[in-house]
């Protein structure tokens, strides 16, 4: 029984921690917005590669989901496609 209570106690620990660094990271991302955004906009001379790269990956990132949608739907429209080989 002791072994349950502490199991349950350690999980509502570990919980609660996880729930409070959540908030923390949501917190801190609100507070520097702003500021990103800012330097952003600033940023005439093109200093800031991260942004740049976020974007080249955030787009590879919708093409590679695009085609997995398209092929997805392939094989909803054409479920016995794949027995074509055994004619």
């Amino acid at each position: 029984m002791q072994t349950l209570a502490l199991e349950i106690a350690t999980t509502f620990v570990d919980d609660a921690a996880t729930l409070v660094t959540g908030a923390g990271r949501i917190i801190f991302r609100l507070a520097t917005a702003p500021i990103e955004r800012l330097a952003r906009a600033c940023d005439v001379a093109g200093v800031l590669p991260r942004a740049k790269s976020k974007r080249v990956a955030s787009t590879a990132c919708h093409e590679r989901l695009a085609a997995r949608r398209q092929r997805r739907w392939r094989n909803v429209l054409f479920p016995l496609r794949s027995l074509g080989d055994l004619t």
